[in-house]
């Protein structure tokens, strides 16, 4: 791992509470269970942008030509 960064973050009091009184429980820093969600969110970023970019070439279908498209068939 490279070498740790200082940042400054601002919780709200009743998170801040919540995430020191689960670090405790878990015998964890607060800055690793808050380096691990992050890791988390940004790899599920990833895989969002992945598949959003995979899905490119699929036809797109408005949403009022899709409604259109169910009254005229009757399921709507």
């Amino acid at each position: 791992m490279d070498d740790p960064k200082r940042a400054t973050i601002y919780f709200d009091a009743d998170v801040h509470h919540a995430l020191r009184l689960r670090a405790a429980a878990c015998n964890r820093s607060m800055s690793a269970m808050v380096n691990e969600a992050v890791r988390i969110t940004l790899a599920e970023d990833a895989d969002d942008l992945r598949d959003a970019d995979l899905r490119q070439a699929e036809p797109s279908t408005n949403f009022e030509d899709f409604l259109a498209s169910l009254r005229d068939s009757g399921r709507l």
